[in-house]
């Protein structure tokens, strides 16, 4: 499984760790993930969703 919000498909991005001497090192941003129940198209799934959606509103949590 991709490591994705269901909702808005926001996923991992790439850049650099950048020491104090300013040695650049690839890493990962992870986006945070909750694995939650939603109700998706009237049913009552587990997904995972990203903090923005749940605070924006854009999923409904289940019971």
């Amino acid at each position: 499984m991709a490591y994705k919000c269901d909702i808005c498909d926001k996923g991992p991005k790439s850049g650099f760790a950048v020491s104090h001497s300013k040695r650049h090192t690839k890493r990962r941003f992870l986006p945070n993930l909750q694995k939650i129940r939603v109700v998706l198209a009237g049913t009552v799934k587990r997904a995972y969703v990203c903090t923005t959606c749940l605070k924006s509103d854009k999923v409904k949590k289940a019971a």
